[in-house]
C-alpha cells in the first residue's frame, strides 16, 4: 500500500466560485495525485429570498443555473484531464438543512445532474458506485450541519472531518468553526456520529472557492491504495483506507491485531495496537483514542536527537508582503548528500464563499505558478506565487520541504529570487534563518531548523487489554508543533 493525496472538494468558477476549470485542474495536477472539482448543484430546501436573504439566496441560484447550464461541458474537462498520472473523479454538491450538505462522487465520466431531495436519491442517480461526502459537518443541526439520526454509510463510507470551516472531530478539537455560517455544535463533532455506533473513515478537502485544490493547510484526503488509479483509488475509498490532514503530509500507519485503518474485525480479548507516524515538522503528540477517550499518549517532548541521524528535513518557506502576487522563482541545492524527496505546500488565495464586499477577478484569480522540479539527487527547483498574510492568524505563505541523506557536515544552498543563504546541516539543526527581499514590509522566506529523522520517525505497539462495548473503535490523532494534523481512520473490534 502507498499513501496517494488528494483534493475531493473545492470549487471554482463552473458555479459560484472564482476561478477557470482549466487553473484548477493545472493547480491540481502540480501538487496532488487526485481531485474532484466540485460545482454547487442544488438545495432543495432552500429558504426563501426575502429582506436580508436577496444576496445569499441570488448568488446560489444563479451558480446553480450555471452549472446546469455548462454541465456537458464540464463533465468533458473533468473526463478529459484523468490521466495514469493524474486521478480525477466527477462530483458536484448537495445543500441540505434536514441532512447537512453532501458532495456527491463518482467514478463514472457519464454523471447525471439532476435536482434531488436526499443523499440517498441523489447517490441513486447517479448510478452504481456513487457516495456521498458528507462535510462541514459541526455546523447547528437543521442549519446545514450533519443528522446523525439519517446518516447512512451505506452510500457514505467516509465523512470529511476538516476544511477551511474548521474541524468537526470534537468540540475541543483545534481549529473551530469561524465562517459566518456558525459556531460549531457538540451534537454534530465526529465523536458523536462514532459514538452514535456509525460506522465511517475520515477524510480533509478544503472547500476552497477560488479554483485552487490542495491549497495548504485547507485540508487534504489521505488515501492508502495498492495503485494511483481511479479504480485503485476508489477502492480505498470504499473500505476506508483513509485519514484526514490539515495540511503536512504527514505519513501514518495505524493497525489493531493486524486490523489497518478502516477495517471491521473481530477480537474478543487483547489488541495489540501498532503503527508508524513520520512527520513533517517537529512532533507535539500522537494519541490513540478508544471509543473517544485517550488510551495512550506518545509525548514529542520526549524524543531528543539521539546518536548519529542520516536523514533530514528542511522546510523553505515564503511569503508575507502584500495582498499582490509575488513570483518566487527558487532553487535548493545540495552537496556531501542527496536530495530523496520534495513536496511542495502552496496555497491559493484564500476564498471560502462569495462575499458583497470582497472582489475576485473571476477567471484570473487562480492564475497562480505552481511549478517544483526534483532536476536531480543534488537539485530542486521550483516557482510559486503568494500573496501576504490577510492577518496575523491567517497565513497565507507557501512553502517547500525537501528530504536529504547525508550527515552535519552537508551543505545545503538556498537561492531566492537572487538572494542566497549557504549553510551546513549542523548550522541548520541549531537553527533557522531568515531574508526579506526589500527594506521594508516586504516579501520575505524563512528556512526553519533541520529536523533529524530521530524527531520525525516514530514507530509504537501498545496492549489495550480488551473490549468495552459489543464494537470498540479506535483511531489515532497526531499534532505536530506547527498546528498540522491527521486525524486517522478508526479500526472498528467486535467483541466475539
Amino acid at each position: 500500500m502507498k499513501v496517494y493525496w488528494g483534493d475531493l472538494h473545492n470549487h471554482c468558477g463552473i458555479t459560484y466560485g472564482f476561478g477557470t476549470l482549466e487553473n484548477a485542474l493545472a493547480r491540481a495536477k502540480s501538487q496532488l495525485d487526485f481531485c474532484c472539482i466540485t460545482g454547487h448543484a442544488m438545495w432543495p430546501d432552500m429558504y426563501e429570498e426575502g429582506p436580508g436573504t436577496e444576496f445569499v439566496v441570488g448568488f446560489h441560484r444563479a451558480g446553480f443555473q450555471k452549472l446546469k447550464d455548462h454541465w456537458e461541458e464540464v463533465r468533458a474537462k473533468m473526463a478529459e484531464a484523468n490521466t495514469e498520472d493524474f486521478v480525477v473523479f466527477q462530483g458536484y454538491e448537495m445543500h441540505s438543512g434536514a441532512f447537512g450538505d453532501h458532495h456527491v462522487l463518482t467514478c463514472n465520466d457519464r454523471m447525471v445532474l439532476q435536482d434531488c431531495e436526499t443523499p440517498e436519491e441523489l447517490v441513486e442517480v447517479c448510478g452504481p458506485g456513487a457516495v456521498a461526502v458528507p462535510h462541514h459537518i459541526g455546523y447547528t443541526p437543521g442549519y446545514r450541519g450533519i443528522d446523525w439520526g439519517k446518516f447512512n454509510s451505506r452510500i457514505s463510507p467516509v465523512v470529511e472531518v476538516y476544511s477551511k470551516h474548521g474541524c468537526a472531530m470534537a468540540e475541543d478539537a483545534d481549529y473551530p468553526y469561524y465562517h459566518d455560517m456558525g459556531p460549531r455544535d457538540s451534537r454534530n463533532t465526529v465523536l458523536e456520529g462514532l459514538r452514535q455506533g456509525h460506522h465511517f473513515g475520515f477524510v480533509a478537502s478544503t472547500d476552497h472557492h477560488a479554483g485552487f485544490p490542495g491549497s495548504y493547510g485547507d485540508g487534504l484526503a489521505a488515501v492508502l491504495a495498492e495503485e494511483k488509479s481511479r479504480e485503485g483509488i476508489w477502492k480505498a475509498i470504499l473500505a476506508r483506507h483513509t485519514y484526514a490532514v490539515t495540511g503536512d503530509r504527514i505519513l501514518c500507519d495505524f493497525r489493531v491485531n493486524g486490523g489497518m485503518m478502516g477495517d471491521e474485525i473481530t477480537s474478543p480479548g487483547k489488541r495489540l495496537i501498532s503503527g508508524h507516524v513520520e512527520t513533517e515538522y517537529g512532533l507535539d503528540k500522537i494519541v490513540i483514542y478508544k471509543n473517544g477517550t485517550p488510551l495512550h499518549v506518545i509525548n514529542g517532548e520526549q524524543y531528543a536527537a539521539k546518536g548519529v541521524d542520516s536523514c533530514f528535513k528542511l522546510r523553505l518557506e515564503f511569503g508575507w508582503g502584500s495582498q499582490e502576487l509575488y513570483r518566487w522563482n527558487g532553487r535548493i541545492q545540495v552537496e556531501g548528500g542527496d536530495i530523496l524527496s520534495a513536496v511542495p505546500y502552496f496555497r491559493g488565495r484564500s476564498v471560502l464563499a462569495p462575499s458583497e464586499t470582497e472582489k475576485y477577478a473571476p477567471d484570473t484569480v487562480n492564475d497562480i505558478c505552481t511549478d517544483i522540479c526534483l532536476e536531480n539527487k543534488n537539485s530542486v527547483s521550483f516557482c510559486c506565487d503568494t500573496v501576504g498574510n490577510k492577518s496575523t492568524l491567517h497565513p497565507s505563505t507557501s512553502a517547500v520541504l525537501v528530504k536529504i541523506r547525508g550527515g552535519e557536515e552537508t551543505k545545503v544552498k538556498f537561492c531566492m529570487n537572487g538572494k542566497n543563504v549557504e549553510a551546513s546541516v549542523g548550522e541548520l539543526l541549531a537553527g533557522g534563518y531568515t531574508m526579506h527581499m526589500e527594506q521594508y514590509h516586504s516579501q520575505a522566506f524563512k528556512i526553519h531548523r533541520a529536523l533529524p529523522e530521530s524527531q520525525f520517525s516514530f514507530g509504537f505497539e501498545y496492549e489495550d487489554q480488551g473490549p468495552e462495548q459489543e464494537w470498540d473503535y479506535y483511531h489515532m490523532e497526531v499534532a505536530q508543533k506547527n498546528r498540522q494534523w491527521a486525524y486517522v481512520s478508526p479500526v472498528l473490534v467486535e467483541n466475539k
